[in-house]
């Protein structure tokens, strides 16, 4: 190198020159997704808990990714890649055992809370795949299944020089058809995150709290509320009166899809608008709490950019019809026994057909966040004077589903107590 040639000395360079060479190298189109380059997802993501599923085929550009994850987020990461442990990618009648020590290794992240956890694999086993979604079920962390964006990710014949197992054409045709279509979830939605959960379940709690000492409400709550205490001076426990919360992260569910069996759920998944957001951060908005005997929630108002989103049949309550887009827009906190959390959204609507018939709810009051409203039946909502802004990354629940008791009805056990819940 002409040492002569130091850095006062290129003043003659082109202005343009000097000034494309001194701003960072963009990403290849390959690795441009929004955790790794927009920063309110970043930021999102860092006050989150996530598991990152990588999934493709040998050579496809996984472990690339992985490395730009883990560069991206340093200090919050860890990857653990099915190579390092010397699992052969194949088609198999069984999980291998090797995987006892890959997951002893995730659980260990699990538990002490790291923020980010990357799992580079093929990934093209359903079997394995619910393996992972239990625990991080479990553990509650969102999950984002990231595939490469290489051009040849599922070209066999540059795949069979590209992987370091040495895997022919033909013995990479064989996984093929597994990581050809999408894995679709339970169901998309923005997922909290860890820290606007919190926050939300704290007001949601103080809500609770407050509401069981309002008069009318303990006066009304024996008939909808089973079990409301005689003694005036006794405040009825609404806390363990909802004793299931939702599993995984607090959510607003856009699409229910049923990993692809719902009917319209392809279409949906193949929008652009789902497609392009998948991953990525979201500010949500909400703009009231309720309850009814059944249900406990957050009320979210969506913008234009959200309804994006929002399938145009979900809206509707028969035989009221259809209501506005995005009536049902919600975040459940905790249902009460026996009850599932899709009632919530239903619940929702209630409220709305009230609203749109003229029934705006009786003003009973103010109580701590704002304006207190009984719509009659054991419907209750606070409009809140101070609307409450979450982060949340928008993406799919692939877990079971299933609604979680909380411990025994507990105040420790609650669906709103932070420290249980994240």
């Amino acid at each position: 190198m002409n040492k002569g040639f130091g850095r006062k000395s290129h003043t003659f360079l082109p202005k343009i020159f000097r000034k494309m060479s001194s701003q960072p190298k963009e990403r290849p189109e390959s690795l441009q997704f929004p955790f790794l380059d927009d920063d309110e997802t970043i930021s999102t993501i860092r006050e989150s808990k996530t598991l990152f599923i990588l999934r493709g085929l040998p050579g496809s550009g996984k472990s690339t990714l992985a490395q730009a994850i883990q560069d991206r987020y340093k200090d919050i990461c860890k990857v653990i890649s099915a190579d390092h442990y010397k699992i052969t990618p194949a088609i198999r009648s069984a999980i291998p055992d090797d995987y006892g020590k890959v997951d002893e290794d995730a659980v260990d992240y699990f538990k002490r809370d790291v923020g980010v956890v990357v799992m580079d694999d093929t990934h093209h086993e359903r079997e394995r795949l619910e393996q992972l979604f239990d625990m991080a079920d479990k553990y509650r962390y969102e999950v984002v299944i990231v595939e490469p964006k290489t051009p040849w990710k599922l070209d066999c014949l540059q795949l069979k020089d590209k992987n370091q197992w040495k895997l022919t054409a033909d013995e990479l045709k064989k996984l093929k058809p597994a990581l050809e279509k999408d894995f679709l979830p339970l169901y998309y939605g923005w997922f909290l995150s860890k820290r606007s959960s919190e926050n939300l379940r704290k007001t949601g709690q103080a809500f609770l709290d407050e509401l069981a000492s309002v008069k009318v409400f303990k006066k009304e709550s024996n008939k909808h509320f089973g079990g409301a205490i005689e003694d005036p001076k006794m405040k009825l426990d609404l806390t363990s009166y909802f004793v299931k919360r939702p599993p995984g992260v607090l959510h607003c569910t856009t699409k229910f899809t049923d990993f692809g069996k719902a009917p319209g759920s392809e279409d949906y998944a193949q929008q652009e608008a789902v497609k392009s957001s998948y991953g990525k951060a979201f500010f949500l908005t909400i703009s009231a709490l309720f309850i009814t005997p059944r249900t406990a929630g957050a009320r979210v108002e969506l913008s234009e950019q959200q309804l994006l989103l929002w399938p145009g049949d979900v809206d509707v309550i028969p035989p009221a019809g259809s209501l506005p887009k995005g009536s049902r827009a919600h975040v459940t906190l905790g249902c009460a026994s026996g009850i599932e959390a899709v009632q919530t959204g239903l619940d929702l609507l209630e409220f709305v057909k009230l609203e749109k018939s003229g029934n705006k709810g009786e003003e009973v009051g103010e109580i701590g966040g704002g304006k207190l409203l009984s719509y009659g039946n054991g419907m209750w909502m606070i409009l809140l004077s101070k609307k409450i802004e979450v982060r949340a990354i928008f993406g799919g629940y692939y877990g079971k589903g299933k609604l979680v008791p909380t411990q025994g009805g507990s105040k420790r056990g609650s669906p709103f107590n932070a420290c249980v819940i994240i």
